[in-house]
């Protein structure tokens, strides 16, 4: 086993555990939705996007379609993309077109940060070792939320079903303290969610995420555009 497989693996396992944690309210919640233990281990097994992982068990459990299952993923996970563009800047000459579609499987937001902080270029042994922690993390904690959830008394599985929403609001508070534009986003889109809970409620799940998305970014873009280079200096 390579020195720098053995040091991604050292660097994915805070990551790993953390994401023991949070799987662990998404096996509850898929569970909770109607699906089977081993059901929810194949979406996290397959799916490395919380965010992704649960509008989609919304949709499912709602029967939505697939086309609103497909528009839902391409914009909640289209991050990534621009993540794997920036992180190809980076990435050892060994790297061949085999191995960038193989380390695309594992980029997520908390890989994409420990990998650009990295001073030396990315090897693949580096990348896959940091992935494969991640992943066991991120499947265990789905399993053991799943076995849970359909153990525990339904009281006990709803309470515990809020950690993954925890996770959600420990991303969004403190960019949102930090930048007026941010918190202006976040309130659009909690206020467009209302509006399509309570008075719009002939829209599907699915389509109503991605126009909550899709407006409150819009709205963002038009009030608070980001300057570029030339106009900041």
């Amino acid at each position: 086993m390579s020195s720098k497989f053995l040091r991604g693996m050292t660097h994915g396992l805070p990551i790993g555990l953390g994401y023991l944690s949070v799987s662990f309210g998404f096996g509850i919640l898929a569970v909770r939705s109607g699906l089977s233990w081993f059901q929810a281990g194949m979406i996290s097994l397959t799916n490395l996007t919380s965010a992704g992982q649960a509008a989609g068990v919304d949709i499912i459990a709602a029967a939505g379609t697939i086309l609103e299952m497909v528009l839902v993923q391409l914009t909640i996970n289209l991050r990534y993309s621009l993540m794997a563009l920036s992180l190809s800047q980076k990435l050892d000459p060994k790297f061949t077109t085999g191995h960038r579609l193989l380390a695309s499987y594992g980029i997520t937001d908390e890989i994409f940060a420990v990998c650009s902080a990295q001073k030396e270029l990315l090897s693949p042994a580096y990348m896959y070792g940091m992935i494969l922690v991640a992943t066991i993390g991120w499947v265990t904690g789905t399993l053991l939320g799943a076995t849970a959830g359909a153990i525990v008394p339904g009281m006990v599985s709803a309470a515990l079903g809020i950690l993954l929403y925890g996770m959600f609001i420990a991303i969004i508070v403190p960019p949102a303290k930090k930048d007026k534009s941010v918190l202006a986003v976040v309130i659009a889109a909690a206020l467009f969610s209302l509006l399509f809970k309570y008075v719009f409620t002939a829209v599907s799940g699915g389509f109503a995420i991605i126009i909550c998305a899709v407006c409150a970014s819009a709205l963002g873009a038009i009030f608070f555009p980001v300057k570029d280079e030339e106009e900041q200096s």
